[in-house]
């Protein structure tokens, strides 16, 4: 079995009295994709903020290549191999879309004529290389998940968050989005997705983390989390529409 890239042990985080995550454990190993599912308020976009070191935990580490990374600052893991999307897309709008993807290039510090060969890389390698030139405002949501992705692979990362890769995207777009992302773990890429469509989950994960209120309450195979008796009753129960 594959060493773990990611091990995450006992994360925390309160906000006042609250637990957005309570004493959260599971690992991801190299070539993995895991999905995080669980219903909104489940503690999900922060536990992916703690991870990147957007917020520092209250208890808890969060390791990388076997290296403790608790709390580093997202520039400092982003350089480590470390890379996300946010579920809110906002590519900047009177760039054009080569120009989004070459600000995640030069977050290395490549120079501006090597950023822009790393652009059009990451661009052909989502299927955005003929919207280049055009401006970012222009795409449509399936369009911007694509952007958002070829930004975080133009850092060159080993470790790729996805948060909502199929949220507001309309059904025919869908497929090529899971082909998109098997397509990444066949180029060597680790994935950790946030995901509430189950279909999406099922074709991707090898395995599956829930969580509710915060805490990890089962991990396993997508056929095991999807027959577990507490994933079906807080979370499966209410969605036989399948998203």
């Amino acid at each position: 079995m594959a060493a773990p890239l990611l091990e995450i042990a006992g994360l925390t985080k309160r906000f006042g009295g609250v637990y957005a995550n309570r004493d959260v454990t599971f690992d991801v190993r190299h070539g993995e994709i895991v999905g995080l599912i669980g219903p909104n308020g489940a503690g999900k976009t922060t536990l992916f903020n703690l991870v990147t070191g957007f917020i520092r935990p209250d208890a808890g580490t969060v390791r990388f290549d076997g290296a403790d990374v608790t709390g580093m600052r997202p520039d400092r893991l982003c350089h480590r191999g470390v890379a996300r999307t946010f579920q809110i897309l906002k590519p900047f709008p009177r760039l054009t879309v080569e120009e989004n993807v070459m600000i995640g290039a030069l977050a290395r510090g490549d120079a501006m004529e090597s950023a822009r060969a790393t652009a059009r890389r990451a661009l052909a390698s989502v299927g955005l290389e003929h919207k280049r030139d055009g401006l970012a405002r222009g795409l449509s949501t399936g369009q911007r998940k694509r952007l958002e992705m070829a930004r975080a692979l133009a850092t060159g990362p080993r470790l790729l968050l996805l948060d909502e890769i199929t949220g507001g995207v309309d059904q025919p777009s869908i497929p090529g989005l899971i082909d998109l992302v098997g397509s990444l773990r066949s180029e060597g890429l680790t994935l950790l997705v946030i995901e509430h469509n189950m279909r999406v989950i099922m074709s991707l994960a090898d395995r599956v983390v829930f969580l509710h209120l915060g805490e990890k309450l089962a991990e396993g195979a997508p056929r095991e989390i999807t027959a577990h008796p507490e994933v079906v009753s807080l979370y499966l129960g209410r969605r036989r529409d399948g998203h």
